[in-house]
């Protein structure tokens, strides 16, 4: 014969014996008909017969002093497995007369059948068998098939109500003995079973309505849940009108505060323009009455300087054919003098009106920076206007979005509550109460959204209005770019009247430097015939010695001599410079007469 193995055996004594007590304990519960105490001896056999399942391959914890072996170790775990028998650890923790662990447990055991969540406290414990076998062996009840079992065997406990004392009663000291005489069979056993049958009707008719309970309760805290949820979304959606409500009167203020300044910018620029255009006509009168002065004077001097270069010619011939008549060049000499100081009174008169007709330019110039400073803060004005119109209609868009979602919402609701209606008709007038309640508050969302639809339609009229402001605006902004291509060719005007202006001065200057030079050759010509009069060059033997120094003349001292005096002089003695506006150089002069000093070469000519 094969040998049974002794933990084996163990397990299916624990379990038979297990499923005695729960079965007699049911039955014994139902037949008394009241709530259980902690007197009732077949509860309190169920109590023993679940201390030594628990205890059976319980690890030994050796200490110091003695060696510890009980349940209250693994029943822990239970705590951090699941949370909701964290409540019952503290109030085991928390009993007074409790010292030993074994006495924790057994108030544990209590505490969980009278909670009815024994079974579903143990089975987190089974399916934990990685934190079980810290505390039991590999062969005790609970790391097997047997504690899922039992396990099983104890969710018929749900149907028991028990009222257990645990406070005041001695866990500490009581002794876990089994009385199997409870367990043995009688003749009044047979007689009893259409009483189990009844029983067992009554009982499953209890469960359903416990479960019924259940669902009913889940149910209506999910109600609860989504009436929160609505109430909440209602007043968010109530604020965030009001938000929009203000926001919509603020920007109904700006705009009116726009289009007035607007209207004021637009009265301002209009005046401006139209002084403008005064003075551009009055300046352009006196532009023309000026420039037909200007070439008057230029035909008159083109005349003199005709008549002038015939004189010179004329002075030159008799220069060369004739030098007996120089009293006569004398006399024409003094005529040409008059007529150049006439020239000098007119070139005058000419850059005065020139720097007039430049005051004037300066003018027109400044005028036209200030015309084009106020274009460009029109320009920024209506860019501001663009996009605070482009944010009014970003956030009337978001807006009716929000809209949208609420009525998405308010659909989802009446589709949700009609088939709540249509499945909880028949169920409690509990419930009936509470459906009566949902519905006054579906009215008044309802009436919300009414007044959301026609919030909504004053919005749209506003965005239209708006959109009407918006495009007389446009028109405006288009008549302001018309105005400012009107400004732009007037300021081409200005540049070609600019332009003519400058090519009429640089005529000026060039006559001016033609005058100059022929006046500087007149005086050159005069000085060389006073010149020619009564004087004679020396020779180069003759001029050895400066007449100031008294030294000798070589290359580093280069002879000078005087158109005016005749005299000699050394360049050293001869520093007096004098600038002239024929030379780009400065000439020296004479210290005696200041004439004009000649440098004297080597062929005796000047």
């Amino acid at each position: 014969l094969a040998v049974k193995d002794p933990t084996a055996v163990e397990r299916a004594n624990l379990l038979n014996m297990a499923k005695l007590s729960i079965k007699g304990l049911i039955e014994s519960a139902l037949s008394f008909g009241r709530t259980l105490d902690s007197d009732y001896p077949p509860l309190q056999q169920f109590f023993v017969v679940m201390e030594h399942c628990l205890k059976h391959g319980l690890k030994v914890r050796k200490s110091f002093l003695s060696c510890n072996k009980t349940i209250w170790g693994p029943l822990e775990l239970v705590e951090k497995l699941y949370p909701e028998a964290e409540e019952i650890a503290a109030s085991v923790r928390d009993l007074p007369g409790l010292k030993t662990p074994l006495g924790r447990a057994r108030a544990w055991l209590r505490l969980a059948l009278m909670q009815k969540k024994m079974a579903d406290y143990l089975r987190c414990l089974i399916i934990q068998r990685d934190l079980l076998s810290e505390f039991y062996e590999y062969h005790a009840l609970m790391m097997e098939e047997e504690g899922a079992v039992i396990v099983g065997l104890l969710v018929g406990l749900n149907v028991i109500d028990a009222n257990l004392c645990v406070k005041g009663e001695d866990l500490d000291s009581q002794v876990g003995v089994i009385d199997f005489s409870v367990y043995l069979k009688s003749d009044d056993d047979t007689g009893g079973k259409e009483r189990n049958v009844q029983i067992a009707a009554i009982l499953d008719q209890k469960n359903y309505v416990e479960e019924l309970n259940r669902q009913l309760n889940s149910t209506v805290s999910s109600l609860h849940a989504r009436v929160d949820s609505l109430e909440k979304s209602n007043t968010k959606l109530i604020e965030e009108l009001a938000i929009a409500k203000n926001n919509i009167i603020k920007l109904q203020e700006e705009n009116h505060q726009l289009r007035s300044e607007n209207t004021l910018i637009l009265m301002k620029t209009q005046h401006h323009l139209e002084v403008s255009k005064v003075d551009v006509e009055a300046e352009l009168q006196t532009y023309k009455h000026s420039r037909q002065g200007l070439d008057e004077m230029y035909t008159e001097a083109r005349r003199q300087l005709r008549e002038e270069a015939q004189l010179r010619q004329d002075m030159e011939n008799e220069l060369v054919v004739q030098v007996s008549m120089k009293h006569e060049i004398e006399l024409a000499m003094k005529l040409l003098e008059k007529d150049i100081h006439e020239k000098q009174d007119t070139l005058i008169g000419l850059r005065q009106q020139l720097d007039e007709v430049k005051a004037i330019n300066v003018e027109m110039y400044q005028k036209l920076q200030v015309s084009e400073d106020a274009m460009k803060e029109k320009n920024e004005i209506i860019s501001r206007l663009e996009d605070k119109t482009n944010q009014i209609n970003a956030t009337m868009k978001q807006l009716e979005q929000r809209l949208q979602q609420a009525e998405k919402a308010q659909m989802e609701a009446e589709a949700e509550d009609e088939k709540l209606k249509q499945e909880y008709v028949n169920k409690s007038e509990s419930l009936q109460n509470e459906f009566s309640q949902k519905e006054k508050q579906l009215r008044q969302l309802e009436t919300d959204l009414k007044i959301e639809k026609e919030w909504r339609q004053t919005l749209e009229d506003d965005l239209q209005k708006e959109k009407e402001t918006v495009s007389h605006l446009r028109t405006e902004t288009q008549e302001i770019v018309n105005l400012k291509k009107e400004f732009l060719e007037l300021q081409e005007k200005n540049k070609q009247l600019k332009s003519i202006c400058e090519d009429q001065e640089a005529a000026l200057q060039e006559l001016a430097t033609k005058l100059s030079e022929s006046k500087l050759k007149i005086e050159d010509i005069k000085e060389a015939n006073k010149a020619l009069q009564g004087q004679v060059w020396l020779k180069d033997k003759e001029a050895t010695h400066c007449k100031l120094c008294e030294k000798e003349f070589s290359l580093s001292k280069r002879k000078h001599h005087c158109r005016n005096c005749g005299e000699i002089f050394c360049n050293a003695c001869s520093d007096n410079e004098l600038p002239l506006p024929s030379s780009p150089k400065p000439v020296r002069v004479c210290d005696s007469c200041h004439a004009i000093l000649i440098q004297r070469c080597s062929s005796n000519v000047p």
